[in-house]
């Protein structure tokens, strides 16, 4: 019985550390993440290389979600000409409310979805444990801050202005 105790402690330390090495952080790479966008096209995260990236991880039920959207939306609409992309990645599990609130928020950027909650794939390797959770990446595709403040994104747009 003490033998299984240890081996169940050991199989739980292992698959804890496991996890928390998969979390990105900064100074890391794009991940190789792979996922359906709203038009049913498979998008790669890292073919956005060579621009300023804003992944922001959101969800249709999600309030705080929803009200940051607005202020995306004018982000994205004052910065998309200068070499600036955000991607919105949502952990909804109902795709039709997805495809709802993309329309109601009038989402014009790269919208992906990866449908299984907070246990989505992308989800553990980013790390997200509330939302929204967003992630800037340089043009290199380097992480460079989480949850970062507008005046950081805005800041590291002008550095890669082309």
């Amino acid at each position: 019985m003490f033998k299984i105790k240890n081996i169940i402690t050991l199989i739980t330390l292992v698959a804890t550390v496991s996890i928390a090495s998969a979390q990105i952080k900064t100074g890391d790479s794009f991940p190789e993440v792979q996922l359906l966008n709203n038009k049913n096209a498979t998008v790669k995260l890292n073919s956005f290389k060579g621009k300023t990236v804003l992944v922001d991880f959101w969800a249709s039920w999600c309030a705080p979600c929803r009200m940051a959207n607005k202020k995306l939306v004018k982000l994205y609409d004052q910065y998309k000409g200068q070499n600036f992309e955000i991607v919105g990645i949502s952990i909804d599990i109902d795709k039709a409310k997805w495809l709802k609130a993309i329309e109601k928020d009038k989402l014009k950027h790269q919208q992906l979805i990866d449908p299984k909650g907070f246990d989505a794939k992308t989800a553990v390797t980013f790390g997200v444990d509330a939302l929204p959770s967003t992630y800037l990446f340089d043009a290199s595709g380097k992480l460079i801050a989480i949850n970062p403040t507008e005046a950081q994104i805005i800041a590291q747009i002008k550095k890669n202005k082309k």
